[in-house]
């Protein structure tokens, strides 16, 4: 009997991405930086013309003719407008423009626009200074100059200038859309005046101007769409936690289609979902359609490049400052920053945890951003909003116990990371958990479940209840480990509005032990200390270099 492949081969749920189909949000070159780039590569065969005799005396004789035919429409009242426009393209210019975009760069700490805002002055300068030296291209012979002028004319500096000041202004202060349009519009009038004046007053040639465009403007125009793009690295001055992701849009449509792939659920809704409470990644609320109509609810927590730089940032910081505080090594993907939370998602829940239900990974960008799903924890509220019963206590300080039992930390205890469903104590956001961790670590994470208790209780009854599974010298010794540097901001911040001193209320019910040193100087430690101050006066350096170099200082 023949066999009924469809029946044998049943069509599956999920769908596996050939090899060279693009991903859900893929991150093409655009058609705009496509053109940036062809026209530099256009300006490069330019210069190569111009370094040879016979490629000199083509060009300049079609310069010449544009400039004769302009030359002929000159008259005294033109010729003065034409003057005052040109002292747009003057060094103050874009000195304002500079250090406008610089001081509102540090001013809203978006560093990357900033770093990539200093490498352009410096590039961009260094290769007109370059290519004006090595091609020593004089003025316009032919025509009458009427206009001022200063050293030799290929690229036109005062065009490249100004097109550069606005350009940065364009890709770094104007948020994408309407603003950056208008910007853009606006900046391209004033450049186009600028190279038609100087034009007209035969102080460049076209050709001068169209290098200094380039450079000047389509270079750092693609340099900013590749290094710094808008869907990773937006300008945005609205309110809010920088590392939450805008979740609408192209990225609303890949999170919905790469679940539809890869977990073979359609998602009807993707929304932000208590974003207060994490600062670390873009927590999401996704409802996807079941059987017969019905509706079920994930958990997504969205991670992307920007997530882990962060990341990286935060535990060099912490090691150079603490050492033994934070000794764990950062990632170096996106891929291995989720591989981990999956990880001890999968840990924890087998060890018996309240944790969600881990299920899996999905790949929205591959290497650049990923979304970890779990169960929606529906009907639960954070600690800090329900009546703390003394089965609360116990739930929550038995969960303590476990992590110690099975070798676990989960090194982020607060308020905001206990929910509370049906009287028990469930824990989440395990992006920071870890296996095998210090003594001192475990210690932490029993300090700050207390503290975090005692705030919705009171620290008598929390000792009380602790000493039915710790030890008191357990507590202790958590107490002596335990200071401002460890306690989560949010907790943190919490102990300060509280009526009492619930820190020294702990260490006064708990046996003397002395404090426990957190700062340890290992060698790892001394060399990332010594890195960091010659990387930070090298950037030093060389931003004081580049600031003179382009004109700044």
């Amino acid at each position: 009997m023949a066999l009924d492949h469809a029946a044998e081969h049943p069509a599956p749920l999920t769908r596996r991405r050939p090899s060279g189909e693009a991903p859900p949000l893929p991150r093409p070159v655009s058609p705009g930086t496509r053109g940036f780039l062809a026209a530099c590569v256009l300006v490069v065969g330019l210069w190569v013309a111009l370094s040879t005799q016979a490629g000199v005396r083509v060009v300049t004789r079609a310069d010449d003719a544009v400039l004769e035919a302009l030359a002929r429409l000159r008259s005294d009242g033109l010729v003065d407008a034409a003057r005052g426009v040109a002292l747009l393209g003057s060094i103050w210019t874009f000195r304002v423009l500079a250090w406008a975009t610089l001081l509102v760069l540090v001013a809203t700490r978006r560093f990357q626009h900033l770093f990539a805002v200093l490498a352009a002055f410096l590039v961009v300068t260094l290769i007109d200074g370059l290519v004006t030296v090595w091609l020593g291209r004089m003025r316009p012979g032919d025509v009458a100059i009427v206009g001022d002028w200063d050293g030799y004319a290929h690229p036109s500096l005062p065009v490249a200038t100004l097109a550069l000041g606005l350009t940065v202004v364009a890709f770094t202060l104007a948020p994408a859309g309407r603003w950056r349009a208008r910007v853009v519009v606006v900046g391209g009038v004033a450049v186009g005046l600028v190279v038609g004046a100087r034009l007209l007053l035969a102080v460049d040639h076209p050709t001068d101007a169209a290098a200094a465009l380039v450079t000047g403007a389509a270079l750092p125009a693609a340099a900013f769409r590749l290094i710094t793009p808008e869907e990773v690295f937006p300008v945005s001055y609205r309110p809010g936690v920088r590392a939450h992701l805008d979740v609408g849009g192209r990225r609303g449509d890949a999170i919905r289609t790469a679940v539809a792939r890869q977990a073979g659920m359609r998602l009807e809704r993707v929304e932000p979902f208590h974003l207060g409470t994490s600062a670390g990644s873009t927590p999401l609320r996704l409802v996807a359609a079941g059987a017969g109509g019905s509706r079920h609810q994930l958990f997504g927590k969205l991670y992307a490049a920007t997530h882990m730089w962060s990341d990286r940032w935060y535990k060099l910081g912490r090691t150079v400052r603490y050492g033994r505080l934070e000794d764990e090594r950062p990632f170096n993907a996106v891929r291995r920053l989720v591989q981990h939370e999956d990880h001890m998602l999968r840990v924890m829940h087998s060890a018996g945890l309240p944790t969600p239900e881990p299920y899996g990974i999905v790949e929205i960008t591959p290497e650049r951003e990923y979304l970890i799903l779990t169960e929606f924890l529906d009907g639960a509220a954070e600690i800090a909003e329900v009546e703390v019963t003394e089965a609360i206590i116990d739930d929550a300080l038995a969960a303590v116990r476990r992590m110690w039992d099975a070798g676990l930390a989960h090194r982020d205890i607060k308020p905001g990371n206990l929910l509370v469903r049906d009287g028990r104590v469930l824990l989440v956001d395990v992006a920071f958990a870890e296996l095998r961790p210090t003594p001192w670590r475990q210690a932490v994470d029993l300090a700050n479940m207390m503290l975090t208790l005692a705030l919705c209780s009171s620290p008598e009854r929390v000792y009380e209840r602790a000493t039915a599974m710790f030890t008191p010298d357990d507590i202790g010794e958590a107490f002596a480990a335990s200071r401002g540097v460890t306690i989560p901001a949010q907790l943190r911040t919490l102990l300060r509005a509280h009526d009492q001193d619930v820190m020294t209320r702990f260490r006064e019910l708990a046996p003397p032990t002395p404090p426990v040193a957190i700062q340890r100087w290992t060698v790892r430690r001394v060399a990332l200390t010594l890195a960091l101050v010659a990387s930070l006066a090298l950037v030093a350096a060389s931003v004081v270099v580049n600031l003179r170099v382009a004109g700044l200082a």
